[in-house]
């Protein structure tokens, strides 16, 4: 189940739908494109590595502790993503639900809550899905960029922005 949430490394141009130039196409499902390895996800699809971080989420609405762990940054989600146990352990409460389009294609609808959300010095708030108890925590890009940092696929880094953009 915790595949199941990766995308494809392509979408850190933003959201790039697979049909995007920057993307491999889905005919190299079966083999890597060159410089791609394998993620072995449900689709067989591939990324150029992956990255992750030590985030702690802590709920808006209740000072019943926080949940830390090492989430998956994925630039192809929009909203963050955790185990509804473990949010639902620190009190975040269901807002609304939303319909999300996972790694697959499918349409799924989830829950989601507000959280405070903490990692690598920075601090912001936003949406986290309610989501699987197996799932792997996923931080999503609302979240990095409201803080100015930008993934470098390059050399699978994260990076400060030097400044916010505000136009």
């Amino acid at each position: 189940m915790k595949n199941f949430w990766r995308t494809r490394w392509c979408t850190a141009t933003r959201m790039a739908r697979p049909e995007s130039s920057t993307c491999p196409s889905r005919s190299h499902v079966g083999r890597p494109p060159s410089g791609f390895t394998e993620n072995r996800g449900i689709l067989g699809e591939y990324d150029m590595g992956l990255i992750h971080v030590t985030v702690t989420m802590k709920s808006l609405g209740s000072p019943s502790g926080t949940y830390e762990a090492d989430f998956l940054v994925d630039t192809g989600a929009t909203d963050s993503l955790a185990p509804a146990v473990e949010l639902r352990k620190i009190g975040v409460q269901p807002e609304g639900t939303m319909a999300y389009e996972l790694a697959n294609g499918t349409i799924q609808e989830y829950e989601f809550g507000l959280v405070k959300i903490a990692f690598m010095g920075e601090i912001t708030a936003g949406r986290v899905i309610l989501g699987p108890d197996d799932a792997e925590p996923l931080l999503g890009v609302t979240a990095l960029e409201s803080v100015g940092i930008t993934v470098d696929p390059a050399n699978r880094t994260l990076k400060r922005l030097p400044a916010l953009p505000l136009k």
